[in-house]
């Protein structure tokens, strides 16, 4: 009997050699109660006693086994040092978070605001163009002669073509190429006249004249008659009560070189013409 748990035990050493040697204590504990587990069972029948002695050994390396895996380190078991499980948030998240990258609403235009630009009247009858693209931009800052700007316009004794042309020189002149034309081949609407309006006030507010294109008979606020059968080009250097009414700066007259009209009779006489904003 004692040879068979022998041979059973090398078995087990040879099957699965690390459960014996993690269950080492164990192993010991079987092999020196071996004998007291026989001779306790002295009485019984020879088949019960070996059966029970089997069955007994079967249980405590049953034991050992499972002392064996509790014993061995998991592979999955998450490291007793290191970093924390929770990481701090990453840079980009603290970013998009950041309460002070959020878009904040641009402030309100102000009610009236009036350029600080430096009139020179037309120094030809035709330079009407190159004298308006000036006066609009020495309101930003930018210095250019008649003669400059007449070059870059093509005009010619025949006047300057169109809005198209003050537009392109105003872009070439002012950095970001911020003007655009809107032209008003027929009597504008009266979303035409908002959009002259809203234009005008931005244009004003960002520092920047506008150059209209304008034809006919016009009266300003304070009942000056304005007439330009052929065509005319003004520059508009300011607003009032919200871009309701405009300041013109008016190159064909030195001894009247400033107006204030209203927005909707400035959309009238620009009718069948352009501006630059």
């Amino acid at each position: 009997m004692k040879h068979t748990l022998q041979r059973q035990l090398r078995r087990l050493a040879t099957e699965r050699p690390y459960q014996i040697v993690a269950a080492s204590a164990a192993a010991l504990v079987i092999a020196t109660t071996t004998g007291a587990l026989l001779s306790t069972a002295d009485d019984a029948p020879a088949g019960q006693r070996t059966a029970t002695t089997v069955a007994e050994l079967r249980s405590d390396v049953a034991a050992s086994r499972g002392e064996a895996r509790d014993a061995s380190p998991s592979a999955s078991a998450a490291p007793t040092t290191g970093a924390p499980a929770s990481s701090a948030a990453s840079p980009a998240a603290k970013a998009t978070s950041n309460p002070d990258l959020t878009r904040k609403p641009k402030p309100k235009p102000p009610a009236t605001k009036v350029l600080d630009y430096d009139y020179e009247a037309q120094n030809t009858y035709y330079n009407c163009g190159p004298a308006a693209t000036r006066n609009a931009l020495s309101a930003a800052g930018i210095d250019r002669t008649q003669e400059e700007l007449a070059a870059e316009l093509g005009t010619t004794e025949m006047g300057t073509n169109s809005a198209e042309d003050t537009t392109r020189v105003l872009n070439a002149e002012v950095k970001g190429s911020p003007y655009r034309t809107r032209m008003f081949p027929t009597a504008p609407s009266p979303a035409q006249m908002d959009r002259l309006q809203a234009d005008v006030v931005k244009a004003i507010t960002d520092g920047r004249g506008v150059v209209a294109n304008v034809v006919g008979d016009a009266t300003d606020t304070d009942g000056g008659w304005h007439s330009y059968g052929g065509g005319h080009y003004i520059a508009v250097v300011g607003y009032k009560d919200n871009g309701r009414t405009v300041r013109i700066a008016d190159s064909a007259n030195p001894a009247d070189p400033s107006y204030w009209i209203t927005t909707i009779d400035l959309a009238n006489w620009i009718t069948s013409r352009g501006y630059s904003a």
